[in-house]
């Protein structure tokens, strides 16, 4: 550990620690927003372990300084890392299996310096979304969480969701994500822009994303600078055919960039076995 926060001393002098929120070239204030499967801080991963990769995340946020993130897979003590070393961020977010702290928290991280956090809550992706459950054909217990925010630079008050589908269950995959759907309109009704990142464990083409598709957009489909790179490295450069990391926005006016971030930092080929993919947005 002792090499760990070495190296993460370096990386915080290579990355300026002001996470000041960036304007678009026309002046107008631009939402930065990023999904982050961290890798769940207990895997046995060698040299990629939490334990080695963790400065790689404070780099790797220093450097593309997201103004709100979600992420996945992430357990209470990564959730107190980030927080600690990364100081202009706060989270809400709470243990899948019992609400509190066991587990996965699927957390939503904002830059206080942008953003201020108004409410939030967390529900199951199950037949009883109100306590801590497994749905239906699912590996897992699943969650997502939601916050109201306002932008500290327009005013504007926005929803972001974040979520991580099930592995395993199409069902749990298919019910989750329309679960989702429902609870944004109920959550929703006064039409704020939403933003929901995830880790949905499911291909662009598979038709579970038919009824989120009717509702929001795929950031990676309509930004004007894009790409369609994988987002599940699983610890190798392979090409593979893995994108089930996504973006969804709806309410916003534009969106100029989409980006896989696939960078080295504190001289880890990873941050985790998925890259981390961002949005530019503007209300």
């Amino acid at each position: 550990m002792k090499k760990a926060f070495a190296i993460l001393l370096a990386s915080l002098l290579l990355f300026p620690c002001s996470l000041d929120a960036r304007k678009s070239q026309e002046g107008v204030p631009e939402l930065k927003v990023m999904s982050y499967n961290i890798r769940l801080g207990v895997a046995n991963d060698g040299t990629n372990s939490w334990k080695y990769r963790c400065p790689a995340t404070i780099g790797m946020l220093n450097a593309q300084k997201p103004d709100v993130f979600g992420v996945q897979e992430a357990h209470d003590f990564q959730i107190a890392f980030i927080e600690e070393f990364a100081r202009d961020y706060k989270s809400v977010g709470v243990g899948r299996e019992d609400g509190k702290k066991e587990g996965e928290h699927m957390s939503i991280f904002w830059n206080k310096k942008r953003v201020k956090l108004l409410k939030w809550g967390t529900f199951w992706l199950s037949e009883t979304p109100d306590k801590p459950s497994k749905g239906w054909d699912a590996a897992c217990f699943r969650t997502a969480t939601w916050a109201l925010m306002k932008d500290r630079k327009t005013g504007r008050k926005f929803y972001f969701v974040n979520t991580h589908l099930d592995h395993v269950g199409a069902q749990a995959q298919k019910n989750g994500l329309q679960l989702i759907v429902d609870r944004i309109d109920s959550i929703n009704p006064e039409g704020y822009p939403m933003v929901l990142t995830g880790d949905f464990n499911i291909k662009p083409t598979n038709p579970a994303l038919v009824n989120l598709d009717a509702r929001m957009q795929s950031t990676r489909k309509i930004a004007d600078k894009t790409d369609n790179r994988n987002t599940f490295n699983g610890w190798s450069t392979a090409k593979t055919d893995k994108i089930i990391d996504y973006i969804y926005i709806s309410g916003f006016s534009g969106c100029p960039e989409y980006r896989t971030v696939t960078e080295k930092y504190a001289d880890k080929a990873f941050v985790s076995d998925h890259y981390p993919v961002y949005a530019r947005l503007i209300f």
